[in-house]
Formats: structure tokens, C-alpha cells, sequence
């Protein structure tokens, strides 16, 4: 009896908290996705890593030995100022010094990664007040920067992804969560041919160092705003058409990150997505509808007490019904005595 009533308390336990458990497992899986991306990562590229460093060391102690009127100290202390000169953005090569890291174009690429949280990080303001405007211009910039793609996006989301889901809904008859599936799947694919590698085939050719995995590489770290700036376009020292190049760029991301964000919010639309997410929500149950659930309740019951009350009264007060006057003839008489 009392393994019973412990296993249905251990239950309704359970039932009543089913969205912490859903989110419990949530944390734990996403952790877990961490942890396996760190030893992913750390199998694949530590041995890169350490055939980068041997042949880094087998190069500096050739120098050495073909420079021997140079010290290793001198020679650490170049290396070091040259390293610090490459984390600004300047370059301490013939071919690199041609290419200015502030002129407009260039500044309008930086401000666009700035605003879009990108960040490549190939470029970084030099002096205190470069610095400090930059920490301004993005507490400013971005806020507004959502606002306006948010505006943006939701402007075409009714003439790309609801329109045309109501439209053959209503149309055709057909199923609307079919419906906005298909939509959505045929976005997602339209999007990333126009701006995934239909932009990767322009990068691997335009880019002198760069195969077509590399250009679908950036172009993917791009416009989901990860930004880790090992790959940078238009910096080669014979680019042509620089400038526009790069102007070309910023309309290109700033188009790519407003198309991500309507796929992103087509798919975030679906009722089965919807419904996944709130698997793991938290139900939270205000106070003031609680009292108005209450006090409906207790006016209903009262409303029923005072409905059966009135009828018990009713049945009470009613008048009784007339009943006729039994007659009996002669022949009822005569019957009985016999």
C-alpha cells in the first residue's frame, strides 16, 4: 500500500514538472554538444598544431644559422613587434604595405562587421580614442541595428513566407503546417544557393588563395555573424577594384544576415517547431489569473447552489394538482356484494 502511494506521488511528481525535466535535459544535452565539439576539435587540429610548430622552429634555427651575425634575442625581439603589428592589422611584408586597413571603404566593411556583431578581428582601431568611440558607436549601433532588422524582416515576412502560405492555403485547399513545411524547405534552399554557394563559386575565383570549400567557409562563418577572420576578402595585395570590392562585401552581408534571419523566423514559425519549444518552457501561471480563475469558479458554484435552491423552492411552493372526485354507480356496488 505504501510502495503505491509512493510510486503515484514519484509520478504525479513528475507530471506536475514536466517542463523542468524537459529543460534539465535541455542543459545537459547542450552541455554534453560542448564537450563533443572540444574533442572533436582537439583530435582534428592538435596534430595540424604541432606540425605548424616544428616547422615554425626548423625555420627559425635555419635562419639563425645562415644569420649568424644575428642574435636569437633580436631576432624574438623583430618577430614580436612584427606579430603585435599583424594583431592591428598592419603587415610588416613589400606586397601587404600597398593596402590601407582605414581608408572609407575599408572603415565602411569594419563598421558593417561592427553593427552586424561579425567581428572578423583582422582589423581593430589603433589609438585610446578609436577604441573609446568604437565601445560608443556599439552600445548605439546595435540596438539599432536590431530594430531596423527586425523592422525589415517582418516587412518580408508577409509578402515571402505568409502570403504565400495563406494564399495556397485558402487557394488550394491544402493542409497550412504542410503547407508552411514545404515553404519553408523551399527557402531554405533558395537562400542558401543564392547566398551560400552560388557567393562561394564568385569567392574561388575572385580570391586568388581560396577553393571552394573555403569560400562556402566563409560565407558560412560570415553570415551567421561567427566572424573568426581567417578568412577576409579583398585583401591581397594585386585585388582589383578594391573599393568596390569591398562595398560589394558590405551589401552582401548586410542582404545575406536580412535573408538568414527570414529563414530563421519561417522555420521558427511552424506549429511543430512552436510546439517543441514549449517543451521547455516555463509555465508560469499569474497571480491575478489565478484569483480570476477562483472567483469564477465560486461564482459558477454559487450561480448552481442558487439555481438548484430556486428550483427546490419552486417544487416546494407548487400547488397541488386538483384531483377529481372519485364517483361509483350501483353496478360497483352490486359487484362488491356479490
Amino acid at each position: 500500500m505504501l510502495q503505491s502511494l509512493a510510486s503515484n506521488s514519484c509520478v504525479r511528481l513528475i507530471q506536475s514538472n514536466t517542463s523542468t525535466w524537459y529543460f534539465f535535459f535541455l542543459v545537459l544535452g547542450y552541455v554534453l554538444y560542448l564537450i563533443f565539439g572540444a574533442v572533436v576539435f582537439s583530435s582534428v587540429e592538435l596534430p595540424y598544431e604541432d606540425l605548424l610548430r616544428q616547422d615554425l622552429r626548423n625555420v627559425k634555427r635555419q635562419f639563425l644559422q645562415e644569420n649568424e651575425c644575428l642574435s636569437e634575442e633580436r631576432l624574438e625581439e623583430f618577430l614580436e613587434k612584427a606579430l603585435e603589428a599583424s594583431n592591428y592589422g598592419v603587415s610588416v611584408l613589400n606586397n601587404a604595405t600597398a593596402n590601407w586597413n582605414w581608408d572609407f571603404t575599408s572603415a565602411l566593411f569594419f563598421a558593417s562587421t561592427v553593427l552586424s556583431t561579425t567581428g572578423y578581428g583582422h582589423t581593430v582601431p589603433l589609438s585610446d580614442g578609436g577604441k573609446a568611440f568604437c565601445i560608443i558607436y556599439s552600445v548605439i549601433g546595435i540596438p539599432f541595428t536590431l530594430l531596423f532588422l527586425t523592422a525589415v524582416v517582418q516587412r518580408i515576412m508577409v509578402y515571402v513566407t505568409r502570403g504565400p502560405v495563406t494564399y495556397i492555403h485558402t487557394r488550394w485547399g491544402f493542409s497550412k503546417q504542410l503547407v508552411a513545411l514545404v515553404h519553408a524547405l523551399v527557402l531554405g534552399l533558395v537562400t542558401a544557393s543564392c547566398f551560400f554557394f552560388i557567393p562561394a563559386a564568385a569567392f574561388s575565383s575572385l580570391e586568388d588563395d581560396w577553393n571552394f570549400l573555403e569560400s562556402f567557409y566563409f560565407c558560412f562563418i560570415s553570415l551567421s555573424t561567427i566572424g573568426l577572420g581567417d578568412y577576409v576578402p579583398g585583401e591581397g595585395y594585386n585585388q582589383k577594384f578594391r573599393q568596390l570590392y569591398k562595398i560589394g562585401i558590405t551589401f552582401y552581408l548586410m542582404l545575406g544576415l536580412i535573408a538568414m534571419l527570414v529563414v530563421l523566423e519561417t522555420f521558427c514559425e511552424l506549429q511543430e517547431l512552436k510546439q517543441f519549444r514549449k517543451m521547455f518552457y516555463l509555465k508560469k501561471e499569474k497571480a491575478e489569473d489565478r484569483v480570476h480563475i477562483i472567483d469564477h469558479e465560486h461564482l459558477s458554484f454559487s450561480s448552481v447552489s442558487d439555481q438548484a435552491a430556486s428550483l427546490r423552492e419552486d417544487k416546494l411552493n407548487e400547488p397541488f394538482m386538483d384531483v377529481p372526485p372519485v364517483t361509483y354507480s350501483a353496478s360497483d356496488f352490486s359487484s362488491l356484494n356479490r
